[in-house]
């Protein structure tokens, strides 16, 4: 009995994993589906926020969300590239390289695995317990503040207005109040399309409204473009993306560079931490799931470690992608994994 606990401590899949059943599983590959498509479009948009090429906001996506889920103690807690995470990479690496560059993956990857290390040491040594001082109201506090965040990041889709990268908050209000004129009406009716087809999905196909909503929303963008041309009506398309599974990577050894990034290290340890944790607690408020601290910082700190030799950048738990998979009806982290 004593070799099941330690087993069920050190591979915490094991507890939920037993526990499956054929209702479960087709809940969570419906939630499975729909988180995928929601992955899509925001990993190319947070790879661009970070100044990295898109498809490693893809590969972020991938390997960092399942390890994630698999050794964390959140059922519903998704990891992956977010806005918040990016915009602070962005912010001090810009500064170090050229975004875009290999220079500048290399450094993102090394960073990925030092904040990986910080996170796995917190948890062993049992740091978790500081999740108890977060309060209710922190969580609360948090929650909103990356609504806000999130809403402002993404008036840049909405509106096809372009905004500057790396500004606050009310600077983005300004910039969209100053620069309005520029709004390009087709964008701003996808986005709506997408918006209300999302909303009144939701009655009848639930947690598959989101799927209907970018379903619709792309048919309707394809059919503005046809009719009236990208350079018309703004709306850019992705286009191609690497079809291929995260290529191997490997973070820089080198105390040089271990050196240069280790106040950022430290900085996107905490905040990925905080960001993580304050979700899941967030979303176990809702669904009673109990969460473990301790392991969530493991978990975390194993998937930062494993995404940086598969070219993933610095992950942690995303708020819109976690809410939606809670929402979607998964029941355990099958539906991420």
């Amino acid at each position: 009995m004593q070799l099941n606990i330690n087993f069920t401590r050190f591979f915490p899949f094991l507890r939920w994993g037993r526990n499956m059943t054929r209702e479960s599983v087709r809940a969570d590959t419906l939630a499975g589906l729909t988180g995928a498509a929601i992955v899509l479009p925001q990993g190319v948009a947070f790879a661009a926020i970070a100044g990295m090429p898109p498809e490693y906001g893809l590969y972020t996506s991938i390997v960092p969300a399942v390890i994630a889920a698999l050794f964390g103690s959140s059922w519903h807690l998704v990891s992956g590239p977010t806005t918040a995470a990016s915009i602070i990479m962005f912010a001090s690496l810009s500064g170090m390289a050229i975004p875009g560059s290999a220079e500048y993956v290399a450094m993102a990857i090394t960073l990925a695995f030092m904040v990986g290390v910080l996170q796995l040491i917190m948890g062993v040594v049992r740091l978790g317990a500081l999740v108890n001082f977060i309060s209710h109201s922190v969580v609360v506090g948090f929650t909103a503040g990356a609504a806000c965040l999130i809403a402002a990041k993404q008036a840049q889709e909405f509106l096809g207005i372009d905004i500057p990268d790396g500004i606050h908050l009310f600077n983005t209000i300004e910039f969209l109040w100053v620069n309005w004129e520029d709004l390009h009406p087709l964008v701003m009716l996808v986005a709506i399309i997408t918006l209300l087809t999302g909303i009144l999905a939701q009655r009848r196909l639930g947690g598959m409204s989101m799927i209907a909503a970018l379903l619709v929303g792309s048919a309707a963008a394809v059919l503005f473009n046809l009719a009236f041309g990208e350079q018309t009506s703004g709306i850019e398309m992705v286009g191609a993306l690497p079809q291929q599974m995260p290529p191997l990577s490997m973070p820089q050894f080198s105390l040089e560079i271990f050196r240069q990034l280790s106040p950022l290290a430290l900085t996107m340890t905490l905040f990925a931490l905080t960001e993580a944790v304050s979700i899941a607690r967030s979303i176990s408020i809702k669904s009673g799931q109990p969460i473990n601290g301790n392991q969530e910082f493991i978990g975390q700190g194993i998937s930062n470690i494993f995404g940086s030799f598969f070219s993933s950048y610095v992950a942690t738990g995303s708020f819109n992608r976690s809410g939606a998979n809670y929402d979607a009806g998964a029941r355990s982290p099958l539906a991420v994994s």
